[in-house]
């Protein structure tokens, strides 16, 4: 049985030029592995809290203090693309680090089926680097940029050394990225086995 794909285009909120990642990944993928996706190839360094927005509903990290405040948070790894797809949804929200508030839009481009030998997800395209972490959200990142770009700029040497070097805004390392959304490709492929294994076994 052939398996369907999502592609996915993953664009960074509130930040022009636009940052943007295009990837393929199973339609069986749940958020919690979205999630885990998406820091692999922005990249971020999983650092905070995340949370997907899709109609009314949040999906997370639940934690007890969330209903207590009475906000409800669904579990990620409850979630899968398959069943928003089947819902209609072709665009939702994944917001990282709640203190800078980076928001992304998730939309899925396009419904497939998988190539024959391809392991899934799959690194498609992208442009421009994603902000360091906490530079303090888009306002922060811009005063970074323009810092970064300007030797003669007041915060330069702060910011350089703060970074720890030079920032190009354009060379973001795709060949690493891909190469990291390729291992994440071959661990799961690698799982997957020992799930079926194990089924079989039974």
């Amino acid at each position: 049985m052939k398996h369907q794909i999502a592609r996915l285009r993953v664009e960074l909120l509130h930040i022009k030029p636009t940052i943007w990642r295009q990837v393929e990944v199973n339609l069986t993928t749940n958020l919690r592995a979205l999630h885990e996706l998406i820091q692999a190839i922005m990249p971020w360094e999983n650092a905070h809290l995340y949370q997907f927005t899709i109609g009314e509903r949040v999906y997370g990290e639940p934690d007890p203090e969330d209903a207590a405040g009475g906000q409800k948070i669904y579990q990620a790894k409850s979630m899968r693309l398959e069943t928003l797809v089947g819902r209609g949804f072709t665009e939702f929200e994944y917001t990282y680090d709640f203190g800078d508030n980076w928001q992304h839009r998730i939309s899925i481009e396009h419904i497939g089926v998988a190539m024959p030998g391809v392991d899934y997800p799959l690194y498609l395209d992208g442009e421009r680097t994603a902000p360091p972490e906490d530079v303090g959200g888009p306002p922060g990142f811009l005063d970074f940029v323009e810092a970064m770009a300007d030797n003669r700029h007041p915060a330069h040497k702060d910011m350089s050394r703060w970074y720890g070097g030079p920032f190009n805004a354009v060379d973001f390392g795709e060949p690493v990225v891909a190469a990291t959304v390729r291992d994440i490709a071959a661990k799961r492929k690698v799982a997957m086995l020992a799930f079926e294994r194990s089924r079989q076994a039974r």
